[in-house]
């Protein structure tokens, strides 16, 4: 079964057997706007806790999306290139944005909960 954690930067991460899948929430998605770009990072690249893993441009602004947690891309939405707009529609689920092999799974207990997702954009 899948557990899903949130960031304090707004983004989601959904974990099943050591694979973690990542987009952004409903909420940073709202307040991009509309997305008209998103740059994918790209497969074997290793990424640790922090880094820039992705670009999403919207109408308003370029923003950058980090990487909750170490491990490396494993697959990109390559849908999200011809539209990007998925993201807008469908942030939780088929606008995800990479999918990354897990380094170190101890690094998930630093991260919120739905609850306390909730309870920091209020």
């Amino acid at each position: 079964m899948a557990t899903t954690y949130f960031t304090d930067d707004h983004e989601w991460i959904r974990v099943e057997g050591g694979v973690a899948t990542v987009g952004i929430t409903d909420y940073a998605q709202e307040q991009l706007g509309d997305l008209v770009f998103v740059e994918l990072p790209e497969k074997g690249r290793k990424l640790a806790k922090g880094d820039v893993a992705v670009v999403v441009e919207s109408v308003k602004a370029a923003s950058d999306v980090y990487a909750p947690v170490d491990g490396e891309i494993i697959d990109a939405n390559e849908a999200l290139s011809s539209d990007p707009a998925l993201v807008n529609s469908a942030a939780t689920g088929d606008g995800w944005l990479w999918k990354m092999k897990l380094a170190d799974e101890g690094q998930l207990t630093g991260l919120l909960d739905e609850a306390g997702y909730k309870a920091l954009i209020g």
